[in-house]
Order: structure tokens, then C-alpha cells, then sequence
């Protein structure tokens, strides 16, 4: 199961690309040049835009995602199969243009999880959202190598319950502020058949506040657990593609690759005779290579909807999930 998910992924990513390759071979060389006015655009999956927008506008992407873990990496990036629940996320982002060079955003998110086994949570209930500012440096201008190029922070707030669980389910937090620095770049290439190519490279940096726990939390403590928890940075890079088949049609693929810090977990437990014990315990450094192929369908400049899959291919100390994700993308 575990080797044909992860090549059921590449395969997607590939065939994605060969399909690329395939309709500019086919295309006349001499073929009309597309304009950047003909193209509309809703993705990608994972990719944030280095654009930022017009003052007074605003933009909003509500998307709804069911993550499906399939099997556990070990420290030696072996696969072992696995189901253990799954977990219905909703997210809400919202972006509002301060200045044409200067936007502030939000994320709201809303999970539910339901295990093969055990009971699944109480209620619907809030992730951790996010806060968000952005900085543009350069525009895109047609002709010039310079690309768009924008910085932004974003702060995690730890809203989401984390620990002190009556159900392991209902954790759907991670009690951290965590800040997460990201530098994105964004360009446009037309391929010999006239059509645009727009690509995106981001990088981001995330480091997470020490969290104070107490009982059973999404850490894996159990009830009798006093403590807390140093969660490790993470530095991940995405590489997006997302081709101009039409006005309306376009295909799109991103390639996500994560490291993640170690995460400490150190306190003490009570003991049934009476006193406590310490405790401590290492995640071990993870790595993760996520694909995720998707197809775009956007009725106007404005209005657009993007369906596609996130898939962990392969990965070190890490969850491999297969995630179906469809958002709406609106921008006034």
C-alpha cells in the first residue's frame, strides 16, 4: 500500500509536467504570444503569492482538506503502514491591501477528527489562527528577469486546546506562538506554444515559543504529565508550477520539501505509590518531500476554484498523509 501511495504521487507530479512538455512540443512554433490580461490564476496548492494587492482590495480563500495519514517515516525513511484517523480541516485566509506595496492578512482554522478506533472529538473545533503581514520589494515587469519578490511574517496564535484532553481527538492546537518568516518569489515564462508558465519559489522559517503542558495533549502525554514542550524550528522551501492551459483552465503542481528541528518533551509524572518521575523524550530531526498536483478552473480574473491532492512521498520521523483538498479563491 505504502510504496504504491508514495509512487501514485511522483507519477501524478510527473505526468503533470510530461503533459506540459507534450502540449508545447505539439504547439506551433509561431503560435500567438499569450498576454498576462488572458491569464487567470487561482493556485497553487501550498505556494503564497509574492504579489501584493491594490489598496483597498481584499481577497479570500476559504479551502476545506481531509488529511488521511498512511504511514509512519522511521529514522531511516522507511515507510510502515498506517491509519490512525482522519482529520476534516477548513481554512479561511484572508488578505486586505493596506497600500499597494503592503498587505495584512489572516487564517482561520477549524478541525475535526475521527479515528478508526477510539472515540472522534466532541465537537468541531478551532486550530490555531494566524496573523499575517506582508511587504512587496520588486514588481514583475514583462521583459525583465527581475521577479516579484515579497517578505512577510506571520504569528500562529495558540487558540486550539493542546492539552488537559478529555479525548485525544479533540487536540487540535499546539499551544506555541510560533513566528514564521518567508521570503517569496514569483516570475512568469511563456513556453513555445504562447502559453504562460507562472512559477514560484518560497522560502519559509518557523521557530515555536517553549509550551507549558499539563495531562494527556496532542504531544502524546498522558494524564498524569506536568511539564512542557520545546518544539523545533522548521525550514521548508516550495517550488510551484502552474501552467496556462486556457483562460479558464489551468494545471498545477507544487514541490514542498520540510525540515524539522527535533521537539523535546521533558516534566514529570505522578506515580500511583505516591512521589513523581521525570521524564524526557526526543522526536528525532524529521524530513518531508510533499508533492501536490492540482487543476485550477477560474470563471473570471476574480472568482476561481482549485481541486487537487497533497501527498508526503517520502519523509524521515514524519506522518505521511494523502490529503484531497478543493478551495474557492474571490478577489474585490
Amino acid at each position: 500500500m505504502t510504496p504504491r501511495v508514495r509512487r501514485a504521487g511522483i507519477c501524478a507530479a510527473a505526468l503533470l509536467i510530461a503533459g506540459l512538455l507534450s502540449v508545447a512540443a505539439a504547439a506551433a512554433a509561431d503560435a500567438a504570444r499569450q498576454s498576462l490580461r488572458d491569464a487567470w490564476w487561482t493556485g497553487s496548492l501550498l505556494a503564497q503569492s509574492a504579489t501584493t494587492l491594490p489598496v483597498g482590495h481584499f481577497y479570500m480563500e476559504p479551502t476545506l482538506a481531509d488529511n488521511v495519514p498512511y504511514a509512519r517515516f522511521d529514522s531511516g525513511g522507511k515507510a510502515h503502514a498506517t491509519l490512525l484517523e482522519n482529520e476534516l480541516s477548513s481554512a479561511m485566509p484572508v488578505k486586505f491591501g493596506v497600500t499597494d506595496r503592503l498587505a495584512l492578512g489572516a487564517i482561520l482554522r477549524f478541525d475535526y477528527d475521527w479515528p478508526l478506533q477510539g472515540a472522534s472529538s466532541s465537537r468541531i473545533g478551532a486550530g490555531d489562527p494566524s496573523l499575517q503581514l506582508q511587504y512587496r520589494l520588486t514588481q514583475y515587469q514583462s521583459g525583465s528577469w527581475i521577479p516579484a519578490v515579497a517578505v512577510s511574517v506571520q504569528e500562529s496564535l495558540p487558540v486550539g486546546r493542546y492539552d488537559r484532553l478529555d479525548r485525544q481527538t479533540d487536540g487540535l492546537g499546539s499551544g506555541a506562538y510560533t513566528t514564521t518568516f518567508a521570503t517569496c518569489f514569483q516570475s512568469f515564462f511563456w513556453m513555445p506554444n504562447g502559453r504562460i508558465v507562472r512559477a514560484r519559489v518560497d522560502l519559509f522559517y518557523a521557530t515555536s515559543r517553549r509550551v507549558s503542558v499539563e495531562g494527556r495533549s496532542v504531544y502524546g502525554t498522558s494524564d498524569n504529565f506536568r511539564g512542557h514542550v520545546a518544539r523545533g524550528d522548521s525550514a521548508s522551501v516550495d517550488l510551484a508550477f502552474e501552467y496556462s492551459a486556457t483562460q479558464n483552465w489551468v494545471l498545477a503542481s507544487d514541490f514542498w520539501l520540510e525540515r524539522d528541528a527535533s521537539t523535546r518533551v521533558m516534566g514529570m509524572y505522578s506515580v500511583p505509590a505516591g512521589g513523581t518521575r521525570n521524564s524526557f523524550s526526543v522526536s528525532g530531526t524529521g524530513r518531508e518531500l510533499i508533492v501536490a498536483p492540482a487543476v485550477e478552473y477560474n470563471w473570471s480574473s476574480r472568482l476561481g476554484v482549485i481541486v487537487g491532492v497533497r501527498a508526503t512521498v517520502a519523509g524521515r520521523n514524519e506522518t505521511g498523509f494523502v490529503t484531497p483538498v478543493a478551495a474557492f479563491s474571490y478577489f474585490r
